[in-house]
């Protein structure tokens, strides 16, 4: 449990996959201190508990783009695609995983997606706020910005002169 608590220890575990945010299903094996097949295992038999938007399985293009993005494959030889749960997938493990390390597993991986929403939430509220300023002294400024893009044209160089005596050759 001990970089579990740390919030990097998930969040920087939680994709976005099809407009989602998810854990995929070896990673949370890993947090919950079990084999990815034991999870898996839990998952199908409980099937009527997790739809599809709980827990879907990866498509091999999503694969592809997935190992592109971590470059390195994070888990291994699998024959099957993993499996992505979104937060309420998760949610729904706490009922399916009984153990005490899986209850506060689930309770940290809850407040790291509140963290992120409260993160993006934020990113929002910043790129509004900047919108707004910069309609309200877009006049104001106009002339100043004009002068920068003056500045930063390039300079046309002027025409040059030759200097020095030029020979005039005489026909003989």
């Amino acid at each position: 449990m001990n970089d579990i608590s740390l919030p990097e220890g998930i969040e920087n575990r939680i994709y976005l996959i099809r407009n989602q945010k998810v854990l995929l299903d070896a990673d949370l094996a890993g947090l919950y201190g079990v084999q990815t097949k034991v999870l898996i295992q839990a998952v199908k038999r409980n099937g009527s508990r997790f739809p599809i938007d709980f827990c879907f399985q990866l498509s091999d293009q999503e694969v592809a783009i997935l190992r592109s993005q971590i470059v390195t494959s994070s888990w291994g030889g699998r024959r099957l695609p993993p499996y992505a749960f979104t937060e309420q997938g998760v949610a729904m493990l706490s009922s399916v995983l009984r153990s005490e390390q899986a209850v506060e597993v689930n309770i940290e991986i809850m407040r790291a997606f509140v963290r992120l929403r409260k993160l993006l939430l934020s990113h929002q509220e910043l790129a509004q706020k900047l919108m707004k300023l910069e309609q309200k002294y877009d006049s104001q400024f106009k002339t100043v910005f004009e002068a920068i893009r003056q500045i930063m044209e390039p300079d046309v160089p002027p025409t040059k002169r030759q200097i020095g005596f030029v020979r005039v050759e005489t026909k003989k």
